[in-house]
This record gives C-alpha cells, structure tokens and sequence, in this order.
C-alpha cells in the first residue's frame, strides 16, 4: 500500500511539474512573440531587415525542428534534448540584449530559431510519454495557453514601463526556469530508436498512409486560419470596430482554446473518436471562415471567435491522439516535430503568403478560399477511419 502511494504521489508531482513545465515554455512564447519586432526596431532595423529576420528564423525551423527531434529518437533522450533546448534557447534569447545592427541580431535570430525550434514537439513528447490515449494532455497544454495570455498581458504593461527589453529578458528567464525543471520530470520509457540510417525515421512516417493523411488535414485546417492572423484586425477597424474591442475578440479566441484543451475537447474525442474530431474542426473552421467572408456584425464575431477552441485546440487534441495510436513511442519526437513544422508551421507560412495577395485582389471575399481549405480536410480526416 505505500508503495502504492508513493507511486500515486510521483504522479501527482510529475503531473504539476508539466503544467509548470509547459507554463514556462508558453509564458516565455507570449513574453517574446508579439512584442520582438517592436523590440528589434528599437535596436535599428527597418521594416524590411525586420521581414528578413523573421523569415529567414521560420526557414531556419523547418529544417532544425524535425532533425532534432530524429536525433532525440534516435538516442532515446527526449528529455535531455528539451532541457538543452530550453537552456540554449535562454541564452541566445537573452543574447538579443546584447545586439545591434542587422548582421548581428539576425546571427542571434537564426541561431535562437535553431534552438527553440523543437521545445514545443519535444515537450509533448514527455507530456504523451508512456500515454495510451493522451487523455490527460489537454489540461497540459491548457496551462500552456492561459500563461501565454497571462505573459503577454503583463509584459505589455511592463514594456510601456521599462521599454521593449522586458520581453526578452522575460522569454529568457522562462525558458531557464523550464530548462532547470526539466530534468525533474518523469522519465520517458521509450527506447533508442533501433532504426538504422538517421532517415530511418521520417522514411517510416513517410510511408504511412494515416500519418499522411494526418498531416494533410492538420495543414488544411490550420492553414485556414492564416487570413484570420493576418488580417482580422484591419477588416474588423474597418468596420468601425475600435482596438480594445478587436484585443478583446482576440482574448476570446483564446479563452475558448483553453476551455477546449481543458474540458470540452477530451469530452469530443472520448464521445467521437479523433478521427470524427477533427472532421468537426474542419467543419467548424469551414462555418468561421464563411461567416467572416460576410459580415463584421460584432455579434457573429463574438459568435465565430468561440469556434476558435474547436478549429485549434480540438484539432491539435485529436492529432496527437492519432499519433500516440499510430506511431511507436520510441519515433514520436521524430512525428511531432514533422507535425508541428510541416503540418502547423509551413502551412501557416504559404498560407499566409496566399492571404496578401487574396486580400489585396478581393479583400473578405478571401475568407472563401480558407472555408475552401477547411472544407476540404473534411474527407481527408473521415478518410482516416478506413485505413489500418
């Protein structure tokens, strides 16, 4: 019986040092994100250094994120690449204060890209560890989400008393807070990958025709919201609507991320199943995108913003629910960061790209093609169901 407790005790306190853990990671990405390009200004650079900067850290992501994430696999050190990670990542973000000039900043840019790259795919990686259906994930990653809102409020009333080196300064202490909790966390039991080559991994997820599809309607769905990131705020100014009242919508958008991860969301998937999971986010995103193409009434805002908890935070659930079902434990770095660079980030970024030009050519009426996108996850998602 106390050996039984004790074991139920080093559960609760593994458990509270990952929401701790991911509370770091989240808060410093809120401490740092919305306020760097402000920050780098102030250190010289004009817009067009600042577009270069932030372009070439999200090449430079795409290529680091999946091979560190290989690397940890194949060691069977997940752990230990996240506590590296998070420690190099404090100290080239913290490096920023140091900088002036493009060439120097942008060295420290590319090299902190690098380093923090994998810190999200890595720390899911312990988070899932051991996990047969990622059940408990969700109020995880809900503490993630609520300290980036908390982070990102108090460090922009802290930046209008102190100037825009508190969001590094910030970012860099969390992540080190992170970087000295790791090592506390329980201990993944996976294996050294046994694969051979150091492609061995990604050729494995490559071939897999759930992972594949996995990927496709990720891409999609999250895709789709890039027209929103880009250029929500000056359709809804627009439309008359003021500054505080957009921040407010934003903050809306988030807390409904948060109730999902931490309620709504594991109710879905145990009531559905993740593959009928994410066709809802995609129809969901489908329904948000369409509404904004038509109106900015501030009441069908308000409506569509709550659907942000299901067009994200469901999705993400429900992806990582598949990957824990259909990837072996010791190659689940090497797929969460494959999902989370080329499902999440790089379709964000060519969605994006499209976005300008969209609304630059037929301003809302862009929001059409994004309801196209997510539409067309739809069967890609039910396609799921089918394969063994």
């Amino acid at each position: 019986m106390l050996a039984a407790e004790g074991r139920q005790r080093d559960a609760l306190s593994g458990s509270g040092r990952l929401l701790l853990l991911y509370a770091a990671l989240y808060g410093g990405y809120g401490a740092l994100s919305p306020f760097l390009p402000a920050f780098l200004e102030t250190r010289g650079l004009g817009p067009s250094e600042i577009g270069t900067l932030l372009s070439a850290g999200m090449l430079v992501r795409l290529a680091a994120g999946p091979l560190a994430g290989r690397l940890a696999d194949r060691f069977g050190a997940v752990r230990a690449f996240l506590a590296a990670g998070l420690a190099l990542s404090a100290a080239l973000t913290l490096a920023f204060l140091g900088g002036h000039g493009f060439p120097v900043l942008l060295a420290v840019a590319l090299a902190q890209a690098a380093a923090t790259a994998p810190l999200a795919p890595l720390a899911d990686t312990v988070a899932l560890a051991g996990s047969r259906d990622g059940a408990a994930y969700g109020r995880i990653r809900a503490a993630g989400s609520a300290a980036f809102i908390a982070t990102t409020v108090l460090t922009g009333t802290l930046v209008g008393l102190f100037g825009h080196g508190v969001g590094p300064l910030a970012c860099g202490l969390l992540f080190a807070a992170g970087a000295a909790l790791t090592p506390r966390l329980p201990s993944a039991p996976a294996p050294a990958d046994p694969g051979g080559d150091a492609g061995g991994g990604f050729a494995s997820l490559a071939a897999d025709a759930r992972f594949r599809r996995l990927l496709l309607a990720a891409a999609l769905v999250i895709g789709a919201h890039a027209m929103h990131d880009a250029f929500a705020v000056i359709v809804w100014q627009a439309a008359g609507i003021a500054p505080r009242t957009a921040g407010l919508l934003w903050a809306e958008a988030v807390a409904a991320e948060v109730a999902v991860f931490l309620w709504l969301g594991p109710q879905l998937i145990a009531r559905f199943g993740p593959e009928r999971a994410l066709v809802l986010a995609a129809l969901a995103g489908a329904l948000r995108w369409a509404v904004q193409a038509q109106t900015s009434w501030l009441p069908a805002l308000a409506g569509i913003q709550a659907l942000h908890g299901l067009t994200f935070a469901l999705l993400h659930l429900a992806c990582l629910r598949l990957i824990v079902a259909i990837v072996p434990e010791h190659r689940r770095a090497t797929a969460l960061t494959v999902y989370g660079t080329f499902g999440l980030g790089l379709a964000s970024a060519l969605m994006t790209l499209l976005s300008g030009s969209l609304y630059e050519h037929f301003g809302t009426n862009g929001f059409w093609v994004m309801t196209a996108a997510s539409l067309a996850a739809v069967p890609v998602a039910r396609g799921l169901s089918r394969i063994r």
